[in-house]
This record gives structure tokens, C-alpha cells and sequence, in this order.
């Protein structure tokens, strides 16, 4: 189940690129992954697992609330109290669902007394990371896979759907929250070089605190039922718990 290669320091990687239309081919890994998971359930069941903490899974960006459900599911089954997000598909607006996930988190945690682990997929994963960037007493880590770390919108196939200048504002934001307020909660970021939906070097973090980043061999999509991707959420979960 550990297809992996774990980088305790920020690896080495080339300046992103502007991503174009998505070559597709290596999309094929979907039915590879179907098919390892399908293997690998029996490793994944008699992984260590929670007592209730709660967790919240947040999709990708024109994602459906429904991609998460596979995992949220064996996150139910494994002991936690695992919720998708509640606001549908997601259409981009990275501050509103910031805004309103807040409370929701504090909520969660104070209802629980646990702090909240935060899952997201690519754009999920920026959406989890200012959530804790905001309020890090209410979440006990972050496991994000395919989410952009800098440039916002602009290293991903998602770029068009944004004008130069609103690129130009998110890319100034992160920036200055990145230098002012660093992450310090854990962060587990996981990539591959594979990806043709966000450039893999965005997915770099430099600059929060307490981070371990996790190189997988699947591609952007497929990452979503990667069994390799599942067992580091339930690593980094029972270490966190």
C-alpha cells in the first residue's frame, strides 16, 4: 500500500508552469487505482483507526460534494466522525467558503472537544489550509492532494475561469499570508509529478512550519481513490488523534 516517497524537506522542483489543455492519456490510472484499492482494503480496514474526532472532507475545484463520499465512508467506518463540507459543487470562491466554514469548524470542535482534521482535493486543499491558517487552535491537520500552494488559479487548467487581474489579486494575497501568517498546523501535501491539472511544483510548500510532503505515482483524478493517498489520510489522522 506504500507506493510513496515521503520528503521530510521541501523537494527540489522547477518554477511552475501555466498549464493547457490537460492531456488525458495517463487518465487510464483511474481503473489502476479501482483496482488497487480494491486489493488493498483488506490493509486499509486493519489500519489503526479513531474514536469520533471529527473530519471534514472538501472537494475539488467544479468538484461535486459526491467525490469525497468514498472516503468519508472508510473514514466512518475506520472510528471518525467524517462529514463532507455541505455547500455542493465547488465553484471557486475560495474566501466564501472560507468565511463560511469557520464557524462550522469551531463548531465541530467544540462540540466533539477534538480539533478538526481538514481533507482536501485540489482546490478543497487551499479552502482547508486558510481555514487553519485562521483559526489553528480548531484543527488538528491538514492532508491535501493536487492543491495548489502558490499562484493561486494560475499553475492550474482552472486558470481561464479567472480574469489576469483577479489571477494577479489571489497570487498577491497568498503571498502576503504566506510571509505574514505561516501555517502552523501540520500539513501533509501530497503530490505527483504526473498531474496535468495543477502544476506540480505549485504544490510546494516553502513556507509553513510543520510540513511533510508525500510523492505519489498517481495522477491528478485518480489520486481521489489512490489507496496509497487513503493510507497517508489514515496515518496522518491517527497521528493526530
Amino acid at each position: 500500500m506504500q507506493h510513496y516517497k515521503i520528503h521530510h524537506s521541501p523537494p527540489p522542483a522547477p518554477r511552475p508552469t501555466a498549464m493547457g489543455f490537460p492531456d488525458l492519456r495517463d487518465e487510464w490510472k483511474v481503473g489502476r487505482e479501482a483496482l488497487r484499492l480494491g486489493l488493498a482494503s483488506p490493509k486499509l480496514i486493519r489500519a489503526p483507526g479513531g474514536h469520533g474526532e471529527p473530519a471534514m472532507l472538501l472537494p475539488g475545484f467544479k468538484a461535486p460534494e459526491s467525490s469525497m463520499f468514498p472516503l468519508r465512508r472508510l473514514l466512518r467506518l475506520k472510528g471518525y466522525d467524517a462529514s463532507t463540507w455541505g455547500l455542493g459543487v465547488n465553484q471557486g470562491d475560495v474566501q466564501r467558503y472560507v468565511d463560511a466554514l469557520k464557524p462550522r469548524v469551531k463548531e465541530m470542535a467544540e462540540s466533539k472537544d477534538s480539533a478538526v482534521a481538514l481533507i482536501g482535493w485540489s482546490l478543497g486543499g487551499v479552502v482547508a489550509r486558510e481555514i487553519a491558517r485562521d483559526i489553528s487552535q480548531y484543527v488538528s491537520t491538514i492532508v491535501t492532494y493536487g492543491t495548489p500552494v502558490i499562484g493561486g488559479p494560475s499553475f492550474t487548467v482552472g486558470a481561464s475561469s479567472y480574469s489576469l487581474e483577479d489571477r494577479k489579486h489571489i497570487n498577491q494575497l497568498i503571498e502576503q499570508r504566506n510571509a505574514a501568517n505561516p501555517i502552523q498546523t501540520p500539513l501533509a501535501i501530497v503530490f505527483t509529478r504526473a498531474d496535468t491539472i495543477v502544476s506540480w511544483p505549485a504544490c510546494i510548500d516553502r513556507h509553513s512550519t510543520n510540513t511533510t510532503h508525500y510523492e505519489v505515482d498517481s495522477t491528478h483524478f485518480s489520486m481521489g481513490i489512490d489507496p496509497t493517498v487513503w493510507g497517508i489520510v489514515l496515518e496522518r489522522l491517527h497521528q493526530a488523534s
